[in-house]
């Protein structure tokens, strides 16, 4: 039985958890994570989020709720998947962004800076999502769509 207890900071204090042997990252004993994947010294997995396949969680990225992460799927900087968002095949999602509600972000997607990729919203193909953006609603972005600010 572990013993072992860690704080994600999500103010429920510590938890069974334990340092994932590939990488070394601390993932709650309530989240799946494949002997396959990686999660980086400083990555999280936490909640009930499930990574699988080879996806990499890497530097100081948190992956919880009932977020899935599969694939070739790199989550790094400090980006955020959670609620019950869906980040696979080879999306990447890195820097300061985030994917969560109900998103998916999938194929070669890229999603990073500052950007936002919530609620029901769809990214796909070879897009890119990146700066301030916002994507959410019922809204897709595909292709080699380029999704960002104006200034």
């Amino acid at each position: 039985m572990n013993n072992t207890q860690h704080d994600f900071e999500d103010d429920k204090g510590p938890v069974p958890a334990h340092q994932h042997p590939n990488g070394g990252g601390w993932v709650a004993d309530t989240a799946f994570v494949a002997e396959t994947a990686y999660v980086g010294p400083n990555a999280k997995v936490y909640g009930h989020a499930t990574v699988s396949d080879n996806a990499m969680i890497c530097d100081n990225a948190g992956v919880r709720g009932n977020a899935k992460v599969s694939g070739d799927a790199v989550v790094g900087g400090n980006a955020r998947v959670f609620n019950d968002a869906k980040v696979f095949n080879e999306a990447w999602v890195f820097e300061n962004a985030w994917v969560f509600d109900n998103a998916e972000v999938c194929g070669r997607v890229k999603v990073y800076g500052n950007a936002w990729v919530y609620d029901n919203a769809e990214a796909f193909g070879r897009a890119k999502v990146f700066g301030n953006a916002r994507v959410y609603g019922n809204t897709t972005v595909c292709g080699y769509a380029r999704v960002h600010p104006v200034d």
